[in-house]
């Protein structure tokens, strides 16, 4: 891995050149997904039929899957997995629900009334990746939280495996949550057909499209903005590590390994104020990745330029590079990790002390592993029951209130040009 050093006060242009993300730009694919686009919206089924044969070499494709076939992948799941799988809807449906908002009123005069609901989503296509690796997790992540934001329509679709269908697991768990609508379509294709629909399988358009997945699925959502809702344009995942001369540099090895393994493009950065840990790190990668089954993808994450040894003069300058760096997943293992944690601004999530690594995240923590990255820490949040539910006020006034303030009001709208809006309110007190 690249070792770099922070010696001086950090900026934010220093944060970016010296930890750069993957090379991998919305942009460079964006006429590509423009074209599979305007084929889906075009050519519906047809569509789709040319893409899973031009981009997955499969020629039959279930793009609808029976419900009788969700059936039975759950009753051929593993049971250790179905316990394993269960306890994770029960911890997220517990965080969700914990979480879920309350609708307010709120007496802004006497007579007066501004009421604050939470109204769901009409519909929404999350979307579970299954390309390098299948992702059963994922539709837990997005199902859960929508079951209990009460989205009245939701649809789930993960790419096509080479016998025309989701993975086995993403079938099984969408049948574990009682998810009929299911689909095998995958990459822009997927978010397109979420957008437009597809009438000879009876996918109706969404309103939403939610949920992790490559370049394409990034680019995709980014150039149907508008048409659908978005939760965000997730990129390959990151992690990074503040650790002190306390921690343990097998835990931090095993983390890093374990989000590099997801993607070359993966980010894992560890930052600390300790050159012994640094070197002892190190030593550990050496040790565990040998003989790993993705020691291929593993060691072209660690070894390129998104991923480094960062050493620092303090742990204050630690910290101001982790906020400046808004990683996706931030692991804080240090003596005062808590009072850390305090400080941290720029976050996806935090795990904090050396018993929370985000793999736990990932699964069984009852967090949701749907994240920010690429800096969008900085301005948006993670997946949660919130993304499926709309902010919807309600205005309640009687005569006597609104007749209280028309003069105020006629003085705003007039001082605004626009007259009529004053009228509005004095055409009602002259009929009192």
């Amino acid at each position: 891995m690249r070792k770099i050093e922070f010696v001086t006060a950090v900026t934010a242009a220093e944060v970016s050149s010296q930890l750069p993300r993957a090379l991998v730009s919305i942009e460079s694919v964006k006429d590509a997904v423009s074209k599979i686009i305007s084929e889906v919206q075009s050519e519906s089924l047809k569509a789709l039929q040319r893409h899973a044969l031009e981009f997955d070499g499969l020629k039959l494709v279930n793009f609808r899957v029976p419900t009788e076939k969700l059936s039975q992948a759950l009753d051929e799941l593993d049971e250790g997995l179905r316990q394993a799988i269960e306890i994770s809807i029960e911890r997220v449906r517990k965080v969700s629900e914990a979480t879920l908002p309350k609708s307010v009123s709120i007496e802004v005069a006497p007579g007066g009334y501004v009421d604050q609901h939470y109204v769901p989503i009409d519909s929404v296509g999350l979307y579970a990746p299954g390309g390098k690796a299948v992702y059963p997790s994922s539709v837990v992540m997005n199902v859960v939280p929508a079951q209990v934001a009460k989205v009245p329509r939701i649809a789930v679709t993960s790419p096509a495996q080479a016998d025309g269908y989701p993975s086995k697991t993403v079938m099984a768990t969408c049948a574990l949550l009682g998810i009929e609508e299911v689909y095998a379509i995958g990459g822009a294709s997927a978010v397109a057909a979420f957008a437009y629909g597809i009438p000879e399988i009876d996918l109706e358009p969404v309103r939403m499209v939610t949920g992790p997945g490559n370049i394409y699925v990034a680019a995709a959502k980014r150039a149907l903005r508008g048409v659908i809702g978005i939760d965000s344009e997730a990129g390959p995942t990151e992690i990074l590590i503040l650790a002190d001369a306390n921690a343990n540099a097998k835990f931090i090895a095993a983390d890093l390994i374990s989000q590099a393994e997801h993607d070359a493009n993966a980010a894992a950065v560890l930052v600390t104020d300790s050159p012994g840990l640094i070197a002892a790190v190190e030593a550990e990668l050496d040790i565990q990745i040998p003989g790993l089954a993705n020691r291929e993808r593993i060691e072209s994450s660690l070894n390129a330029i998104q991923s480094a040894l960062v050493l620092t003069k303090d742990m204050a300058t630690a910290i101001e590079i982790a906020n400046e760096y808004a990683t996706e997943h931030l692991e804080i293992q240090t003596k005062d990790a808590a009072s850390i944690a305090k400080k941290i601004r720029n976050a996806g999530a935090v795990f904090i002390g050396e018993y929370s690594p985000v793999s736990l995240g990932d699964y069984l923590a009852g967090s949701n592993h749907v994240l920010p990255t690429g800096v969008q820490a900085k301005f948006s949040s993670g997946l949660s029951v919130l993304t499926f539910l709309r902010t919807q006020q309600h205005v309640s006034y009687t005569q006597k209130a609104l007749s209280e303030i028309t003069p105020a009001l006629k003085m705003f709208s007039e001082a605004e040009g626009l007259g009529a809006h004053g009228r509005a309110a004095t055409i009602r007190r002259e009929e009192s």
